[in-house]
């Protein structure tokens, strides 16, 4: 039987924070994260071009929209404000199947990188729901794996 456990926006906003605080996840490591990622991502042989036609040399805003980006997600620090799926449905040579690619490299660069082990899962978890959900946004179609669990 499945416990269902009904908490206030306060009360899971503050599970959030704990459970990131516990993790080791602060802005420190966002920050190395984003740097750390972005950077394989633009030496990658697939990815690398389909950031390059769109960011060119210019990285440092979308490095800083990412870090808010993350810190949101996982930290609830409530800084970033853009809209992803328009950003990712303009980019002509992005591909459904680019998303399993940047998934690897982005779970790789967390295992190389993450200061807790549990925080791997953690951001994952996350990572990829947004990525099927602009998988879908891209496509049209649901994922292939949208049943799959990971």
């Amino acid at each position: 039987m499945t416990t269902i456990r009904v908490r206030s926006a306060s009360e899971r906003r503050r599970e959030i924070e704990q459970t990131a605080a516990a993790l080791g996840i602060d802005d420190a490591y966002i920050s190395t994260l984003v740097e750390t990622f972005y950077g394989r991502v633009r030496a990658h042989e697939v990815l690398g071009p389909i950031f390059a036609a769109e960011i060119g040399d210019d990285w440092d805003p979308h490095l800083a929209k990412m870090k808010d980006f993350w810190a949101s997600v996982v930290m609830n620090a409530g800084r970033y404000s853009g809209k992803p799926v328009p950003a990712h449905t303009k980019l002509p040579d992005l591909q459904p199947w680019h998303f399993k690619v940047w998934l690897d490299l982005f779970e790789q660069t967390l295992a190389d990188t993450a200061p807790h082990p549990d925080a791997v899962p953690y951001f994952m978890e996350r990572a990829r729901r947004i990525a099927r959900s602009l998988e879908f946004a891209i496509s049209g179609l649901p994922p292939l794996n949208a049943g799959a669990r990971p």
